[in-house]
């Protein structure tokens, strides 16, 4: 076991070629024994271990920086940083984060979690370097699925003109999340298939078998050397003419063609791109078969890779069996049976955001754009101007990469382009970079855009259709996971009616306004004050803009105290929105109180555990309630 004696990426250097291959294999079980327990990112780990070590190995962290764009495949980074004893913590709440992060240890250079991002920050880094007049080497890791991202082409464009002493390594495994679409992705595909280089590579290889006694041996250094052999017949002209030294592609798991070529690019004073391939989930069969699926995965068992229910229906059979991505995929498959006018886009979340089914029945009205958030939202503006209904499925944190868009090229035009935004509120053990608590803040202050949350998955369907044929924007807020009590037997309102919210409870003592997922559990609680003599209006909000203000009104001259509960920041939220309906109509004398996210980043840690932390459960919202109650009483 050659991995408990790694507790400085120094010590990689007392290993022989051989013990490296050995402390892979070590890293590869570690990695696959801790996310098969807590979940986590699996494939995109496995595919990088041997870059990881021979990186560590050549060059000398922190001094020398790793920007790893995403940073989901930084499990082997942390291990071999110091963190190994901390790892069983991984992505729970008070542990280790999933992602690179700057307070956690000095050989994070730089925090992460969004794509495409590696390149820019790396050439922050190599800037303020020069300026300081300091030495060091600056690398940033990219794949080939975030290399589609147009930050990482801007990063590439100054970094070339800039002729600074950098180097991009190209980490292609022909994946993303969803397989790569775009031209980019066909190109990198054709350097490593290209008829020219297999024909040659052939040829070479039978007339050196020929030679006799050291035919075979020669062959054997020349396949070693197959990366090279495709950087000369094959050179990456489109890097090249960026202002980059190209070379590549090399194999990313040979841990001494890694080694060798970090140690002669490492004398170079120029941007190096470096391309190298690689094998996404490499080493476990099941991720290998199915990297997909293993991206990012929950507890799995290792032996057979059969992922392990969190809730399981026949023991709790009020619970939804669809998650809700599943099922607004499944919606919009169906509506679009209906409506020929609706296509759906993706930025390289197919599977993520529930689009498989639409994408295998509609695949003409159906578009991956690659992690390419921005060009989604204009691309959907494209084909609303010609009378198509586009939906963009995609995660509320992902949206904040394509605001501008929103604003400019949609709502100001005034649109019909719908966004069905997944993952709003929080989301979990991805962190801060992941959870999507900004959303209702950053589009309620958008002219003409309808922004709308269901409480369960039938109210997400009568959305979806209403905002299929509403005039101009709209957008749908839904959380991640399964919905935890059906509530379908509370249709007391069937036809949404723009701007209106439904009253579910009715009582005289406070008014609990709630949104979305936020809903089960204000009527949970409400049964809690029941029981103690307090009687709750709960009110679902439905619409987040426009607000039902007149309703609000007056149920805060009604009961004289109103609690707003929302999964998004309260700076700006849907709360906040309420207050200033509220002021705007002179309303007086009201004791209210907003249940939300405070004015920090979430960390990481379970969906149960954070909203228990703040306050946003049943137990939360009680507790909130009853706060309001004596604080009017006390008065």
């Amino acid at each position: 076991m050659y991995l408990e004696s790694i507790t400085t990426p120094a010590d990689l250097r007392r290993l022989s070629m051989d013990q490296l291959r050995e402390l892979a294999e070590e890293l590869r079980t570690r990695i696959i024994e801790q996310v098969s327990r807590g979940g986590g990112h699996l494939a995109s780990n496995l595919g990088v271990i041997e870059l990881t070590i021979a990186f560590h190995y050549v060059f000398d962290s922190p001094r020398d920086k790793i920007i790893w764009d995403v940073g989901h495949q930084s499990y082997a980074h942390k291990i071999l940083t110091g963190r190994a004893a901390e790892f069983g913590s991984l992505r729970r709440f008070g542990g280790l984060s999933g992602f690179p992060k700057r307070s956690e240890s000095p050989h994070d250079a730089f925090g992460t979690g969004h794509s495409a991002t590696s390149i820019s920050a790396a050439l922050g880094i190599v800037e303020a370097r020069d300026l300081k007049g300091e030495q060091f080497k600056v690398v940033a890791v990219i794949g080939d699925g975030a290399l589609t991202g147009g930050l990482a082409f801007e990063g590439l464009n100054q970094a070339g003109h800039r002729r600074k002493d950098m180097i991009v390594i190209l980490n292609d495994n022909e994946m993303s999340i969803s397989p790569n679409v775009g031209a980019l992705s066909a190109y990198l595909h054709r350097v490593l298939t290209g008829s020219f280089f297999k024909k040659v590579r052939q040829e070479t290889r039978a007339i050196l078998e020929g030679i006799p006694k050291i035919g075979e041996s020669v062959a054997k250094i020349a396949h070693r050397a197959e990366g090279s052999l495709k950087g000369f017949f094959l050179p990456g002209g489109l890097f090249v003419d960026l202002g980059f030294e190209y070379l590549g592609p090399i194999d990313g798991h040979d841990i001494q063609l890694l080694i060798e070529t970090f140690e002669n690019i490492k004398q170079i004073k120029e941007p190096i791109f470096l391309h190298i391939v690689t094998r996404k989930g490499k080493g476990y069969k099941f991720s290998e078969e199915d990297p997909c699926v293993f991206h990012g995965v929950g507890p799995f068992e290792v032996e057979t890779g059969t992922q392990q229910s969190a809730i399981k229906q026949s023991d709790q059979p009020n619970v939804c069996s669809q998650s809700w991505c599943e099922a607004f995929g499944r919606m919009l498959t169906e509506i679009a049976a209906q409506d020929p006018k609706v296509v759906a886009i993706t930025a390289a979340m197919t599977e993520g955001t529930g689009l498989t089914p639409f994408a295998e029945k509609y695949p003409k009205r159906f578009y991956d754009v690659g992690i390419a958030e921005q060009h989604a939202v204009t691309f959907a503006a494209g084909l609303a101007t010609q009378g198509l209904r586009p939906v963009v499925a995609v995660y509320s944190t992902f949206l904040q990469r394509a605001y501008d868009q929103v604003i400019h090229d949609v709502c100001l035009q005034n649109l019909p382009v719908l966004f069905a935004i997944d993952r709003a509120g929080i989301v979990g053990e991805d962190g801060p970079t992941h959870h999507g608590v900004f959303d209702i803040s950053f589009l309620r202050c958008v002219p003409n855009l309808l922004v709308m949350a269901p409480k369960d998955l039938d109210e997400l369907k009568r959305m979806l259709v209403y905002a299929l044929k509403h005039d101009g924007p709209a957008a749908i807020r839904y959380p991640r996971g399964k919905m935890e009590t059906n509530l379908s037997y509370l249709f007391h309102d069937f036809d949404l009616k723009k701007g209106s919210a439904e009253v579910l409870t009715e009582g005289t003592d406070l008014a609990i306004i709630a949104v979305g997922h936020t809903v089960a559990p204000s009527l949970k609680a409400a049964e809690f004050l029941r029981r103690n003599g307090v009687r709750a209006t709960v009110v679902n909000a439905r619409f987040l803009k426009p607000i039902d203000a007149d309703l609000f009104i007056s149920l805060a001259e009604k009961t004289g105290r109103i609690l707003t509960v929302e999964e998004n920041a309260l700076s700006g939220g849907f709360g906040a929105s309420v207050l200033e309906a509220l002021s705007v109509a002179g309303v007086t004398g009201v004791a209210t109180r907003c249940v939300g996210v405070p004015d920090h980043f979430v960390e990481h840690g379970s969906q149960k555990r954070l909203r228990e932390m703040y306050g946003l459960d049943e137990n939360g919202i009680y507790q909130a309630a009853m706060g309001l109650i004596d604080k009017v009483r006390k008065a």
